[in-house]
């Protein structure tokens, strides 16, 4: 990623989607939109041509649409896969899934604020993951009702489960120091040995584990 910009490509088949979030992120210091498409094909196109630091992908789009484009760009057995957060509703519960396994590292509503737009932005672009309360822990959730609870052979200690718990309800790092009254370097080394212990890449994968596997359940 660059030292100063995040680059950021738009797909998307509608215009106006792809106009307000343009006009959104490029008011924003150190966030440049450097392409857009209107269809999958040329996402991937672009993507691959140009580089960018995140890209947001619309799930339903025209030749491709945002699971394949997904999967092409971040996908298992990718080199140097890209960060991709995926444009979905509330409606599309089960492409969200999919998406999750294809690499996707975020989630965002069409009609998400622009806060959130830019906070989604920025956690891609920084390796991290925008797990919302507002946005993928709902997703999530419908993970665990086929699931069962996890058996006793959990790969994770008592206290990074607690960590699991909390990230996967859409706890940042410091609300989880609050919670648990431990330093954001401890709450950070769970995250790494939760990471290393369960194959996750980032954030979302956490919480999708959380909820798949029945760690975290509906109260």
């Amino acid at each position: 990623m660059n030292d100063t910009v995040i680059r950021v490509l738009i797909a998307d088949d509608q215009e106006m989607v792809r106009m307000g979030f343009r006009l959104i992120l490029g008011a924003q210091p150190g966030i440049e939109v450097v392409g857009e498409a209107a269809d999958g094909a040329a996402c991937v196109e672009l993507a691959r041509r140009l580089q960018p630091d995140v890209c947001l992908v619309d799930i339903r789009m025209p030749k491709l649409d945002g699971l394949d484009v997904t999967r092409a760009l971040a996908g298992p057995g990718v080199h140097n896969p890209m960060r991709v957060v995926v444009i979905t509703t509330f409606d599309q519960d089960d492409y969200v899934h999919t998406a999750l396994r294809n690499g996707a590292c975020g989630f965002l509503l069409k009609d998400a604020p622009p806060s959130l737009l830019i906070e989604a932005v920025r956690a891609a672009a920084r390796g991290d993951a925008l797990v919302s309360p507002a946005v993928t822990v709902r997703l999530l959730r419908e993970l665990s009702t086929t699931r069962p609870a996890p058996d006793a052979g959990s790969p994770l200690t008592d206290r990074e489960l607690d960590v699991a718990r909390l990230i996967a309800v859409g706890r940042t790092n410091q609300e989880i120091c609050d919670q648990l009254v431990v330093s954001l370097s401890t709450v950070k080394t769970h995250l790494a040995n939760i990471q290393q212990k369960i194959d996750a890449r980032n954030r979302v994968e956490i919480a999708a584990w959380a909820w798949e596997s029945g760690t975290v359940r509906e109260r």
